[in-house]
């Protein structure tokens, strides 16, 4: 096969999405299947496009039919399509199949801190038993990924942009994460066995735990402090719906 004839196939493949999403015109629906073509969940969108993963969620499922302009706009970047098609399903979408493969579901334990703080020691230190319950997720977080219920409000954003509020599980990737400045991490103090969850910063080579509420403190990093984990996901318990 030419390589004509496999640029124009995509070109028809990516036109029939465009047509099958715009024949239903609500946000919802064009929304849920431009992710379903990228194959991200709603974690996924959320760390590319900043916007605050219950946000996307009250949209998907109708709560918020009429979002902010600067919400539609920062969903639609990674997206790649323009907001007044996100919005309205009018302008051209240029959507275009993912390149990265399909990922299927998969289940990890809800344990608690004190656990996930007993874990980062040894892996053998988790039973299956342990867990109070198995979520699934788009997401690879290796053979010890885990899920964590988000406690108090130090992870609660008073502006814009990404936002974790209580009872808001995580899903942390134990082994092989990258720590990269501005993402999420799990940290455990050693002096004291405290685990906690922030936003990891390195500025001017000096590296920072810091909460997204302005109202709690900022933790210089320090040999006592070791991250532990990388936030990849995060959902709402289905019990809030």
């Amino acid at each position: 096969m030419s390589d004509d004839t496999l640029s124009h196939g995509r070109r028809q493949y990516n036109l029939d999405i465009q047509k099958g999403i715009e024949a239903d015109m609500t946000i919802a629906a064009r929304l849920g299947e431009l992710m379903k073509v990228k194959g991200w969940s709603e974690g996924e969108l959320s760390r590319r496009s900043t916007v605050p993963q219950p946000t996307i969620n009250r949209i998907l499922s109708g709560e918020s039919d009429s979002p902010r302009k600067s919400t539609v706009s920062k969903l639609a970047r990674p997206l790649g399509v323009s907001p007044e098609w996100l919005l309205f399903g009018s302008g051209s979408a240029n959507v275009g199949a993912t390149d990265q493969p399909h990922r299927e579901e998969r289940q990890y334990p809800l344990i608690s801190w004190v656990a996930a703080g007993a874990l980062a020691e040894s892996c053998d230190n988790f039973q299956p038993g342990q867990a109070e319950e198995f979520i699934e997720s788009n997401e690879n977080a290796g053979r010890y990924g885990y899920w964590l219920e988000v406690k108090g409000l130090s992870m609660v954003s008073p502006s814009e942009g990404p936002s974790f509020m209580p009872k808001m599980r995580i899903l942390v990737q134990p082994e092989g994460f990258d720590v990269v400045s501005g993402k999420f991490y799990i940290a455990k103090m050693l002096d004291t066995g405290e685990t906690t969850f922030k936003r990891y910063v390195r500025d001017a080579g000096v590296e920072y735990l810091e909460p997204l509420n302005p109202s709690f403190g900022t933790i210089r990093m320090s040999d006592s402090i070791v991250l532990i984990g990388r936030v990849i996901d995060a959902k709402l318990p289905k019990s809030m719906f």
